[in-house]
C-alpha cells in the first residue's frame, strides 16, 4: 500500500522549491522501469559521488551517458548479432534505461568501464557566490566616531 502526500500546503508558504516538491512527488510514484541492472551508488568523499552501473556483456560502444539540466541518463543497447547456437543464454543483454536526479551544482566528472562495471564519477562544486563567508564585526567605537551625517535646511529669508 502507498502512502500518497499532498504538498499544495506547502506551495502556499515557499518560493522556489517546486523542484524539490516535484522530486518528491515523482519518488512516490511506482516505478514502471525495472531496476536492470543492478547499480550502486556511494559517496566517496564530502562533494564526491560515484554511480556504478554493472553492465555484464556491453562493450563502450554499447553505452551512452548524457547529461543535461540536472538529468545524468545511462542507456545500454546491444548491437544486434547471430544466434550463435546457445543451449542457455543467462547474460542478459536487453536494452536498458537509467535516469538519475542530481542536485544543483553537481557535475559528471568522468566515466569509465572496467570488469563489466561502469563507473561515473560526480563531483558537487559550489561556486564561490554561494560559499559560506566570514563577516567582520565592527566594534561599536568604531561606529560611533564616525560624524553623523547632517541635513542641511534652507535658510528662511
Amino acid at each position: 500500500m502507498a502512502t500518497s502526500y499532498d504538498y499544495a500546503p506547502l506551495f502556499r508558504s515557499s518560493v522556489g522549491f517546486d523542484r524539490v516538491f516535484n522530486l518528491l512527488e515523482n519518488a512516490q510514484r511506482a516505478r514502471s522501469i525495472s531496476d536492470w541492472p543492478p547499480y550502486d551508488i556511494v559517496k566517496t568523499g564530502d562533494d564526491s559521488y560515484r554511480i556504478s552501473v554493472a553492465v555484464a556483456g556491453f562493450v563502450q560502444d554499447e553505452l551512452d551517458i548524457t547529461f543535461q539540466s540536472n538529468l545524468l541518463t545511462v542507456t545500454g543497447k546491444k548491437q544486434e548479432t547471430a544466434n550463435e547456437g546457445y543451449l542457455h543464454r543467462g547474460i542478459a543483454g536487453r536494452p536498458f534505461e537509467h535516469r538519475f536526479e542530481l542536485a544543483d551544482h553537481v557535475r559528471v566528472d568522468g566515466a569509465d568501464l572496467r570488469n563489466g562495471l561502469l563507473s561515473i564519477n560526480l563531483v558537487r562544486e559550489i561556486p564561490e557566490a554561494l560559499k559560506p563567508r566570514k563577516i567582520s564585526i565592527q566594534s561599536a567605537s568604531a561606529l560611533q566616531s564616525a560624524a553623523p551625517a547632517q541635513i542641511e535646511g534652507q535658510k528662511v529669508a
